[in-house]
């Protein structure tokens, strides 16, 4: 799609209200539709009564004319799109109302390892803000390992055909990915390997660009997934991610099973086999610290 700029530039904030009202009924907001519309959604001055803001302004406000919006007025509009939580403060980064986001450190600390380590039954990595895992413990490293690419679990999901089979409901796995990597290219200041990871999706992937352009953002919470793995087979997994507070723009997440169920001793077995191989295999890395992904890029 040559000419568009899915990250950085142009007007992110009035493309993502627009986006926003367009998901929402009058009914939904306690409004009546009264003749015929022609837009999906919302009308603009619909939005601008919920808001309690003149239409000429919420106006100005989408079409990138009003670029200092006051955190009352962005409060208002969240409300009368009915942002959740992380839209709602995406919107403000957007407004450049939000405080910025800086990573400072892309290094899995001594102690996080230690905390990843210590997940008998789970698989606990870290990942950047572009979703490029840095750090593993031995059940992440055999989970993850047919969609590693050396850490770009995101590139493996929308370039690689093998994704769908490994990722049994891929479209709910993409979704989820898409709107948290909406979520981390909304930092201020941008993360550099974000932008461009975007704008190589959004090329190559018509999938990848048709969700971006949907404008649904949300952070990484908890997520159910069912993987289909080579090597120990389908397995029913509960992923809950983390914010890292020492290091802020890192992620931590773990993936666990149903205790007692074949997908616990599935991951247990992916544990085993990944520590085998690590300490008997010429080249291996002996007993150590969780093994972090060659951070190198893909084409």
């Amino acid at each position: 799609m040559p000419g568009r700029h899915p990250c950085g530039g142009g007007n992110e904030l009035g493309d993502f209200l627009r986006a926003q009202r367009a998901r929402l009924t009058p009914e939904a907001v306690g409004l009546r539709s009264i003749g015929s519309r022609r837009v999906i959604g919302l009308r603009r001055e619909e939005v601008a009564v919920l808001a309690g803001v003149s239409s000429d302004y919420y106006a100005r406000l989408e079409q990138g004319r009003e670029r200092t919006p006051s955190p009352q007025l962005m409060e208002a509009v969240a409300r009368a799109l009915k942002l959740g939580a992380d839209a709602r403060d995406h919107a403000f980064r957007l407004a450049r109302l939000a405080p910025t986001t800086r990573v400072t450190d892309e290094q899995a600390s001594p102690h996080l390892r230690q905390l990843m380590d210590s997940f008998p039954k789970a698989a606990a990595y870290v990942v950047n803000p572009a979703f490029r895992v840095i750090a593993a413990n031995d059940i992440a490293t055999g989970l993850i390992a047919p969609a590693n690419h050396d850490g770009h679990v995101l590139q493996y999901m929308f370039l690689d055909p093998t994704a769908p089979t490994y990722f049994v409901h891929w479209d709910d796995a993409a979704h989820a990915a898409v709107s948290g990597i909406r979520l981390a290219a909304g930092f201020s200041p941008p993360h550099p390997e974000v932008a461009a990871l975007v704008r190589r999706l959004y090329v190559r992937s018509p999938a990848f660009a048709a969700m971006w352009d949907d404008h649904e953002v949300a952070g990484l919470t908890t997520v159910h997934m069912h993987i289909r793995h080579p090597a120990v087979g389908e397995l029913e997994l509960a992923y809950q991610t983390f914010d890292v507070r020492e290091s802020p723009g890192l992620q931590l997440t773990v993936a666990s099973a149903a205790p007692g169920s074949p997908s616990e001793d599935a991951l247990a077995l992916l544990g085993t086999i990944e520590a085998t191989q690590r300490e008997g295999a010429p080249g291996h890395l002996q007993p150590g610290p969780p093994r972090t992904p060659q951070a190198q890029e893909s084409p």
